[in-house]
């Protein structure tokens, strides 16, 4: 949302003062027309950061387009760093409590397990406890937390998540999709018997507040024990149940003996905005989650570092081990700082494999869904043009990329087409068709670079609106002899912006990515890859559809010249004039006649030809 200086006149003497403002690091007060504090705020540069609340057509999250409109004066503090900015804005908000300062309040809700008292119990998340004789778990700092072990336990003990009553509506219908798909008992069915679901439901309430290794144990026992009494029939579905813990434990997150007190950090990054998300395991369990929208973006290195170094300012909060998604700048003197800090040992790593890894790429993927509702992006689109960044080794995603391919019939009607995407979308509105002009015989070579040249010099005169964006990555359908042969040319056109081709295998399919010595492969980065093979699948359709219809019409007009007394010149004027040719088939006579400059008997000629063509 914007804010307009309808919605608050001051705009213009505050977007006046803030460009005064210094480059220090510091804090920043915006006050309201009463002088009362709505917002504190700590930046790393101040006028950078404080300019972003102001700036003609700025884009904010409708709190802060709020915050913005009240506005009427802010004063700053600036300090010697940003740490000590960091200090600063922590102790001022908890002297003055701004109302817009509420995601930095410590004044988190606590979120509950419930499970109800009723004949058959069920387990559910509940944000507050209530006077209703059912038993709370809890309570937990997250709700995150809460929901996703209300999931793992229903899911691994086949526990009902419908809205049925029972023992009432045992038989009334059908088993829903769970049943079949062996995530539900089928209660419903009534073949469940009370003591059976009771005894079920204890065991998924010890394996909430125990974790698996407990639940393991002690289900082993039990199932030891009805085998011995020749129960068979609960022993196996003991086992069933052990083996559904032990397959759920090789890949769930909320359980990890191994984790007593470590963090995974993750960070995700969207042209100019980036999240920070934290996911917090204590005593072997997913403790809590944070997320932090970062303002100002830089380099992922240095962004990652800065979070952390801000983010654990308080010893309490420093664990024990850190997990990082990506790497920092200079990680050993980050934990040697925690170290210090804390006094004790603190580790600091970025996994390679495991399951380290799978919950660090899982911190990642929070970030990027978190970002994706600032930014109007899935998180797959975001997380798949960071996977293309780090792939190409570029300093940060590309939001605006171009790729062109070359379509032709041997030496006939050569054309290129250009298309666009923007923050992982195809933008149609830009994209653009090229006749081959310079090129006489069929050389992709020379007309990819034909091509590339008209684009850039279109670039400089600034006339179309598809040219004057200056792309973030550009991609040529076609290997490295395609990225040798243009190169030159954007460097002659002073052109920096990255250049790589798109390679295809026998199949036609998405292969690799060709740079101007040789290959970087993809096929591991899943959404890259599939975002790649879209943007290559795409240029093809357009330049082919593009070729298919220039040859179409240069067919046409090559019938057109069957007609005596009709050539090339009168052929082309006709078409230029008529567009189409189903306007070409309305046509009267007499208008075939004026715009052809010709008889009335070679219009009739010409205009029975025009009726005959399929």
């Amino acid at each position: 949302m914007t804010v307009s200086e309808t919605q608050n006149p001051r705009l213009p003497f505050l977007r006046e003062k803030t460009a005064k403002l210094t480059l220090s690091p510091g804090c920043y007060i915006m006050k309201d027309k009463e002088g009362k504090i709505i917002y504190i705020g700590k930046a790393k540069v101040l006028r950078n950061r404080v300019t972003s609340y102001f700036r003609k057509g700025a884009d904010h999250l409708p709190k802060v387009a709020k915050m913005v409109s009240l506005v009427y004066d802010y004063d700053f503090i600036v300090t010697d760093s940003e740490f000590e900015a960091l200090v600063l804005e922590c102790s001022l908000i908890k002297l003055h409590k701004p109302k817009y300062n509420i995601l930095l309040k410590d004044d988190k809700g606590y979120s509950y397990i419930k499970v109800s008292n009723e004949p058959y119990p069920r387990i559910t998340y509940a944000l507050q406890r209530e006077n209703d004789k059912a038993e709370y778990i809890g309570p937990y700092t997250s709700g995150y937390t809460a929901k996703q072990a209300v999931v793992e336990a229903n899911k691994v003990f086949m526990l009902p998540t419908c809205k049925k009553k029972f023992p009432q509506e045992f038989n009334k219908s059908r088993p829903c999709l769970n049943f079949f798909i062996k995530q539900c008992m089928g209660v419903c069915m009534g073949n469940v018997t009370q003591k059976e679901y009771l005894d079920t439901v204890s065991q998924a309430v010890e394996y909430i507040k125990s974790g698996s290794k407990v639940s393991v144990e002690s289900l082993t026992k039990a199932m030891e024990k009805a085998s011995d009494e020749l129960d068979f029939e609960l022993a196996a579905k003991l086992r069933d149940r052990i083996n559904a813990i032990k397959n759920a434990s090789e890949s769930q997150k909320i359980f990890d003996e191994n984790l007593k007190s470590a963090d995974f950090v993750g960070i995700s990054i969207n042209g100019d905005h980036a999240c920070a998300s934290v996911l917090m395991y204590r005593g072997g369990k997913l403790y809590d989650k944070a997320d932090h929208f970062l303002g100002e973006t830089e380099e992922a290195e240095s962004l990652r570092e800065n979070f952390l170094l801000q983010y654990y300012s308080d010893p309490d909060r420093i664990p024990r081990e850190i997990y990082l998604d990506g790497e920092i700048p200079d990680i050993e003197m980050t934990e040697r700082f925690f170290r210090e800090k804390a006094e004790r040992a603190v580790t600091v790593s970025v996994p390679k494999r495991g399951s380290h890894l799978r919950l660090a790429t899982l911190a990642k993927s929070n970030a990027s869904e978190y970002l994706s509702m600032k930014v109007g992006r899935t998180g797959k689109e975001i997380q798949a043009l960071e996977e293309l960044a780090k792939a190409l080794g570029l300093s940060k995603p590309p939001l605006y990329i171009e790729c062109y391919d070359i379509s032709n019939l041997a030496s006939s009607d050569m054309v290129a087409g250009m298309v666009v995407y923007e923050n992982g979308r195809p933008n149609k509105k830009l994209y653009r068709k090229f006749s081959i002009k310079t090129v006489a015989e069929q050389n992709d070579y020379a007309c990819m670079q034909e091509v590339i040249e008209r684009r850039f010099e279109n670039y400089y005169k600034g006339e179309d609106e598809s040219f004057t964006h200056l792309p973030d990555l550009i991609f040529l359908d076609g290997g490295k002899g395609h990225v040798n042969a243009v190169s030159p040319v954007l460097e002659k056109m002073n052109i920096d912006v990255p250049l790589y081709g798109l390679v295809k295998d026998s199949k036609h399919r998405t292969r690799a990515i060709a740079t101007g010595g040789g290959e970087i492969s993809i096929s591991k980065n899943r959404m890259a890859f599939a975002l790649i093979t879209a943007i290559q699948d795409e240029v093809h359709r357009f330049s082919v559809a593009y070729q298919a219809k220039r040859h179409k019409k240069s067919t046409y007009q090559m019938e057109l010249t069957s007609v005596k007394g009709i050539g090339d010149a009168k052929a082309k004027k006709l078409i230029l004039q008529f567009k189409t040719i189903e306007n070409l088939k309305n046509a009267t006579v007499e208008e075939l006649k004026t715009v052809a400059g010709i008889s009335i008997e070679t219009a009739e000629e010409l205009y029975k030809v025009i009726h005959d063509y399929d």
